[in-house]
């Protein structure tokens, strides 16, 4: 008796997720562009267009903010939980943070070699008229109080005053919601069996979370017309020009990282960069669009087990522990950069010493910049080691959206790279998974994941 088969027909290009972002791309930096050549309106107010642009790009960032705290908890109660079914799990922890700590260093390196060969920071076009301090800063004090949770929540409130009044607001702390997820869930592995209920409301917590970030994942498009518009009307090329061999300097680290540093690592240990991009693509490509490498988290996560092959109890905590502190393009590559730059344009000199303080901060101080954007935190906590003036952080500030993209596209490449490298090293890596010839399309390894969630 035969048996028919069917064949699904291919997805049409302009269903692809990835087609959708591009052309978004596209249409937010024409929209970015007419907004800036509308001007201001006749109150010196911003005009419509970029009044909506914001609008729609800060409601994007706000979803993926509102999702951090419980997608961060869940996630690592139940990766620790899964972790304790490995018998090598503690080799593999060691290994991975070795594995960070390696590519961090070799990130920084280069980042070092090419401030000083590029020196962005000698005749600069900006003014020093737009040197200011940031209104805050990270020192390694408050690094280390940050570490211990203010509340189970790691919530922080702030107060703004205004000429109008003064407004209080919440903050969630990342790297503290991290701390406490690991005791939580190492603590319910010493409970036992009366944990086992604790545990099962998690993993059902976290289906439900995911299957919410899902849904305003799959709302990149419209998010990246907001994000990169607002961007280009608030900046125009102007101020890009203006620090454009600085910009080059960062881009050129961030792509020699990706391109060579990270497939030379594949090589050495007998795996096909192409493959590697091929599967970890749709979570390099949402971190460039949504400049948060935790709430990429979900993508990363899959697409390290389902298109890489590493184990799920493995991947379910190597991604979200990467995903607060392994960062080479915002803790390394951006960093050392900037503070050569701000040296230079100072004529401050560096000497051997400040370049290994550089490397010391890069390496051990990743953890800083744990939340959803930018790395100011972890710039000046490098200015400060180093005795640099926190004032050169303000001539940066103008094109850091710019940046941000490129160096968390690069964050979440080396939090899919690292695991994969430490279970192709442990012989836990699905090396039939990793050397498939199917490439799954676009973010369809999440969707699946959610649906059956």
């Amino acid at each position: 008796m035969s048996q028919a088969t069917t064949q699904s027909s291919p997805k049409p290009i302009y269903a692809s997720f990835g087609f959708q972002v591009l052309a978004a791309m596209v249409i937010g930096l024409l929209l970015g562009l007419i907004a800036r050549n509308m001007g201001v309106d006749a109150s010196g107010n911003a005009n419509w267009l970029t009044v909506t642009l914001q609008t729609i790009g800060s409601i994007f960032v706000q979803l993926l903010r509102a999702l951090v705290p419980p997608l961060v908890f869940t996630a690592i109660v139940a990766s620790i939980a899964n972790l304790a079914t490995l018998q090598n799990a503690a080799k593999l922890v060691w290994q991975t943070l070795l594995w960070f700590a390696i590519t961090s260093l070799i990130a920084v390196v280069i980042a070092i070699a090419l401030g000083l060969i590029i020196q962005p920071g000698i005749g600069s076009a900006v003014s020093q008229e737009a040197a200011k301090a940031p209104s805050y800063s990270g020192s390694w004090l408050d690094f280390l109080k940050g570490l211990v949770p203010a509340n189970m929540l790691g919530l922080e409130a702030s107060t703004k005053v205004t000429d109008t009044g003064a407004t209080t607001s919440l903050n969630f702390n990342v790297l503290q919601i991290l701390v406490v997820s690991i005791a939580v869930g190492a603590a319910a592995l010493k409970v036992g069996d009366a944990a086992k209920p604790f545990l099962a409301f998690n993993q059902s917590l976290l289906a439900i979370v995911r299957k919410v970030l899902w849904w305003v994942i799959r709302l990149t498009p419209i998010g990246t017309i907001g994000l990169l518009g607002r961007a280009v009307a608030q900046y125009g090329w102007e101020t890009l020009a203006q620090l454009g061999w600085y910009t080059a300097a960062v881009y050129i680290g961030l792509a020699i990282v990706l391109f060579v540093v990270y497939p030379a690592l594949l090589v050495g240990h007998g795996l096909r960069p192409s493959r590697f991009f091929a599967g970890a693509w749709p979570a390099i490509q949402l971190a460039f669009v949504s400049r948060s490498s935790v709430g990429t988290l979900p993508v990363t996560e899959t697409v390290t087990e389902k298109s890489l092959g590493v184990p799920r109890e493995y991947a379910a905590f190597a991604v979200p522990l990467g995903a607060t502190t392994k960062m080479d393009g915002c803790a390394a590559i951006y960093p050392a950069i900037s503070a050569i730059f701000i040296a230079q344009f100072f004529g401050l000199p560096l000497g051997i010493q400040e370049y290994v303080l550089i490397v010391f901060v890069s390496v051990l101080g990743s953890a800083a910049t744990a939340g959803l954007t930018g790395a100011t935190v972890m710039l000046t906590l490098t200015l400060s080691t180093l005795g640099l003036p926190l004032e050169g952080v303000g001539l940066l500030l103008a094109i850091d959206p710019i940046l941000d993209m490129g160096r968390t596209a690069v964050n979440v490449a080396g939090q899919a790279l690292v695991p994969t490298i430490v279970a192709k090293r442990e012989g836990i890596l699905d090396e039939t998974v990793y050397n498939g010839d199917k490439v799954l399309d676009d973010l369809e390894p999440l969707g699946a994941a959610a649906r059956a969630a």
